[in-house]
């Protein structure tokens, strides 16, 4: 159990320590948001002696990722091996009192606003009338006012010059009282990082939980070694100096979340919260180049053996946990043709039984042990019943985007590499338009419109079977809403190959599976049956 100690600190003792980089903004906090009228409300309450909340400060030897400047100002590196004190809860308390004291300059909305312009009328006499606003956002030219950066930095021979003695009087009250003031704190001394960033989310007023990339990115920071591992997470995703990056593989939209529990899986085979909690910080710095290099080999497995093209079509991120393990422990060679039927295997059971569709964490590891089965040549266990489809897991399946299932048989047509009706080129898979189920390259091979004027309800219209991938401009000019004998026929005068392309969507023979009738019933009976055998292909292969 910890017990945290309450202290009493003077405004100058919290900014020493900001100057001498003691005492620190943790990069998880959000950036400095108060207005003006916000930090002269806190200063007025200052000097009438209002209580204005307690800071929560967490002393630590480690070193986080924190803010380096403060408005205009860089703040200065702490010692080597001196301890550290985080802001956990004050933040826009603190930064604004030290904006006013230094006068610091603020870009906002593309405004610049200058802290020296707080200033107290002098006019007011705050014992007579303690209900009074005595800090302005900006001078009164009808008044006689101080800014508060000159009252904190200026002295009595310059003020004598400019104010009355009874200004003086005042100047001298107001900066005792700023000065005096005694600020509430609670400092958490050498409690675990993981603790300290669960009394963040907890005291956090805007509700946002810290993630726990964010606790291991503060966690792993180090100067000495330049890393920094949301840096790190950007570069791999867009390196942006000719490097390899997954941006240039359409693999973008890999969340660090994703990346972050590969680390995990390849130091301690687990990804569950309290394990990756206790990683140690050199242990994921010496291991981010063997993780990035396995994410790659990863990648380029997902593209050149499955053909997926993009990582939206992936049907969980958490695939890539166990594959980068894989890759990684086979050091980064492409598996061996057995090897492949097996990845293959698994790769479709776990999208087809939608197996992360919840208890991510306790089910990865158990995938662990399957990945070392395969790293070791051998076939891993599946339940029977799971490795092979009916026929009404097809035909009845209804198209949602998003669902993992439909996802499988998304790249299931990927791998086809489908063609365009119309000019047989290949057709464009991209992240972009993968992300919405309405997208124009998802096409009802029997439009929703011409089904919904021939009687068929919308969940039949809209079943997994009818749907194909193609270019949006075939959807925009050709189809429309026209039924499949009329607008196919078009396109096989302009399309003399059009028979090889149709098979590139899984669609073997155009009377065969009822379109020159216009039969809807047997063209989902048909396409049903030659996606089962595909993906039921891939769930029990012939071993080699």
């Amino acid at each position: 159990m910890y017990q945290p100690e309450n202290q009493a600190k003077k405004y100058q003792h919290l900014f020493t320590g900001i100057e001498t980089g003691k005492i620190r903004i943790p990069q998880f906090q959000r950036e400095f948001v108060w207005s003006k009228h916000q930090t002269a409300k806190l200063i007025d309450s200052i000097i009438k002696g209002f209580p204005i909340g307690t800071f929560i400060i967490w002393e630590t030897k480690e070193e986080m990722r924190s803010v380096r400047s403060i408005g205009n100002a860089d703040l200065p590196e702490q010692k080597p091996g001196e301890t550290y004190q985080y802001v956990l809860d004050g933040q826009q308390r603190i930064t604004s009192l030290y904006a006013v004291q230094k006068g610091l300059i603020y870009q906002q909305e593309k405004k610049e606003i200058s802290y020296q312009d707080i200033c107290i009328n002098l006019d007011v006499d705050v014992e007579a009338d303690p209900d009074a606003e005595i800090v302005l956002e900006e001078n009164d030219p009808e008044a006689t006012c101080i800014s508060v950066f000159e009252l904190l930095n200026g002295s009595i021979a310059r003020w004598a010059r400019k104010y009355s003695e009874q200004n003086l009087d005042r100047i001298e009250t107001y900066k005792n009282r700023l000065t005096g003031y005694d600020f509430s704190t609670i400092l958490m001394s050498e409690y675990p990082i993981d603790v300290a960033c669960e009394v963040f989310t907890r005291i956090n007023t805007g509700g946002a939980e810290l993630t726990l990339f964010e606790i291991l990115t503060a966690k792993t920071y180090d100067v000495g070694r330049n890393f920094d591992l949301a840096t790190e997470y950007q570069r791999l995703l867009d390196a942006d100096n000719g490097e390899k990056d997954l941006e240039d593989a359409n693999f973008d939209t890999i969340p660090a979340s994703t990346v972050m529990q590969c680390l995990a899986a390849y130091l301690c085979g687990s990804i569950k919260r309290k394990d990756i909690l206790r990683l140690n910080k050199q242990q994921v710095i010496d291991a981010w180049p063997t993780v990035k290099d396995g994410i790659f080999s990863t990648v380029d497995y997902l593209r050149t053996h499955l053909r997926i093209p993009v990582s939206q079509l992936l049907p969980y991120n958490s695939l890539l946990i166990p594959l980068c393990y894989f890759f990684i422990h086979n050091k980064g060679v492409m598996p061996s043709v057995k090897q492949d039927q097996l990845l293959q295997q698994y790769f479709f059971w776990a999208a087809l039984t939608n197996r992360y569709s919840s208890g991510a964490e306790g089910k990865v590891a158990a995938d662990i042990q399957k990945i070392e089965k395969i790293l070791q040549g051998e076939a891993p266990q599946y339940p029977t019943e799971e490795l092979k489809l009916r026929i009404e897991d097809i035909t009845s399946r209804w198209f949602s985007a998003g669902e993992a299932f439909c996802k499988a048989v998304l790249c299931l047509f990927a791998h086809c590499q489908p063609l365009s009706f119309h000019n047989n080129s290949l057709v464009n898979i991209n992240n972009s338009w993968l992300r919405q189920a309405n997208s124009k390259n998802y096409h009802h091979f029997f439009p929703k419109a011409y089904l919904a004027k021939n009687g068929y309800q919308e969940w039949e219209a809209n079943v997994l079977a009818n749907i194909t991938i193609v270019d949006d401009f075939l959807n925009k000019r050709k189809i429309k809403a026209r039924s499949p004998a009329d607008y196919m026929q078009e396109i096989k005068e302009e399309n003399p190959q059009l028979r090889e392309t149709m098979k590139t969507h899984l669609i073997e023979d155009l009377a065969g599976f009822g379109i020159w009738e216009n039969n809807f019933e047997k063209f989902i009976a048909e396409r049903s049956l030659k996606i089962l055998g595909e993906l039921n292909s891939r769930l029990k292969p012939e071993i080699n």
